[in-house]
């Protein structure tokens, strides 16, 4: 159960950092490629949201290459020489936090439990949907409506759409895998005018080219983990508003003033509705920064030359896979066991595992490693994980490795083997005890 507290553990105080970092890269990546379209924006916040989803779990493991490319750029003036550092437990970037084991174990079970509310919602909502598209009734449109879905049929490759009417929503909605459905309020069709009633039914003809209500779901399921987040959700609002933007732009085709125009009058038609959106549906009104998408649609856009195209978006891609890298070599881990362990009494038939932030403070003589030669000139680096038993004299009884270089093994040995502990007192009696150290090997540039 440790083990597993620790990755939930891990992961939870990665995405306590990691998502406004995400958020704030994403937003300067945004607005450097706004010049490109609606659509250039919509894909930095599709990535950012998937980052979001997936960077807290990949930092749940141990990349060490990261960390040690990181140090290489830490300590300009020792340039060129080979640097050794101990590390006491696992090696991780931050200490474990000094809180009670019972508050860990509180704090893993409260986010499953929030997790499972969030996981339960989405179901319960695509039951919703089921309900909605049972109960919803075939609807015939006029000869104008009809000439016009026809023609949009035609434009977006959309072949198989049906139109439907519901009395359970407010405003034009898409929902459906591979029968696309568009849903109007109930006498929309007989009561909007025509202007209204195409750009509502183009809208959602481009959503239906895009696939974006199954593109929506895939987006809410990997982001379950990390709902609980409110730097998820100011994502998700923005890949909501860039995907309205990107529609509005497939949909005004060569008028954009006139479906410009057509937007604004269809919102101040519907103005008097609820304004609750329907559950995992996407619809003309999914957005609501009109203002923002209006000047989008009638502004002059601006036309980058080539060559800044280029630049831009090479940036914007070398920034984003800096923070990345920087995000995954800065990752937090925390280990719930050394948590247990710290509290726990020796064992009479066996040494008790301690804390190895506690063993550190024990330590009365310390033998550094020496680097080997041969690893130097094969420039060999990273870490060597030991796992140490210290006697009730304090010294170093048993020793041997876990894990790590096998140039570099017995450099570690050889040095720790010669390192001396105050004597670890259990009820005031010298007790024998486990603990971890880890030695990094580390070659500047």
């Amino acid at each position: 159960m440790t083990s597993f507290q620790s990755v939930i553990l891990s992961y939870l105080a990665n995405a306590l950092w990691q998502l406004p970092l995400l958020f704030a890269a994403g937003w300067a990546a945004a607005r450097a490629l706004r010049s490109l379209g609606a659509a250039a924006e919509h894909r930095v916040w599709v990535t950012v949201l998937v980052l979001q989803a997936l960077l807290p779990a990949a930092s749940t493991i141990p990349w060490d290459s990261l960390r040690n490319l990181l140090d290489l750029y830490r300590d300009p003036l020792n340039s060129g020489q080979p640097h050794v550092s101990i590390v006491m437990g696992p090696g991780s970037a931050f200490a474990n936090p000094h809180l009670p084991a019972w508050l860990l174990a509180a704090i893993v079970f409260a986010y499953i439990g929030v997790s499972a509310w969030f996981a339960t919602r989405f179901a319960w909502r695509l039951h919703k949907i089921r309900v909605l598209r049972r109960n919803a009734s075939t609807v015939a449109p006029s000869s104008d409506a009809a000439r016009h879905w026809t023609q949009c049929e035609e434009h977006f490759g959309v072949p198989d759409a049906a139109l439907a009417s519901s009395h359970l929503i407010y405003g034009p909605i898409t929902i459906g895998f591979t029968r696309k459905l568009v849903l109007l309020p109930v006498n929309m069709l007989s009561t909007l005018p025509e202007a209204e009633l195409r750009t509502a039914i183009a809208h959602e003809f481009a959503h239906m080219q895009r696939h974006d209500f199954l593109k929506n779901l895939l987006y809410e399921l990997l982001s379950l983990p990390v709902r609980f987040h409110p730097f998820l959700s100011a994502t998700r609002n923005r890949v909501m508003e860039t995907r309205e933007m990107v529609c509005d732009e497939l949909a005004a085709l060569d008028e954009p003033h006139r479906y410009a125009r057509s937007l604004l009058r269809l919102a101040s038609l519907l103005v008097d509705a609820p304004p609750a959106r329907t559950p995992h549906a996407i619809g003309i009104f999914d957005a609501t920064t009109f203002e923002r998408r209006v000047m989008r649609l009638t502004g002059k856009p601006a036309q980058p030359s080539t060559r800044r195209r280029f630049i831009t978006i090479a940036g914007s891609i070398l920034f984003g896979a800096g923070i990345c890298v920087t995000t995954l070599a800065l990752s937090v881990h925390i280990d719930a066991l050394a948590a247990v362990d710290e509290h726990r009494p020796a064992r009479p038939d066996g040494p008790g595992k301690v804390n190895p932030e506690v063993m550190e403070k024990q330590i009365v003589h310390k033998v550094p490693p020496v680097y080997p030669e041969d690893a130097k000139r094969a420039r060999i680096q990273g870490k060597v994980l030991l796992d140490a038993v210290i006697g009730k004299d304090g010294e170093v009884e048993q020793l041997k490795v876990i894990s790590g270089p096998a140039p570099l093994q017995q450099s570690s040995l050889d040095a720790v083997r010669q390192w001396t502990y105050k004597p670890f007192l259990l009820n005031g009696e010298p007790v024998e005890v486990k603990t971890t150290i880890t030695v990094n090997y580390t070659l500047k540039k």
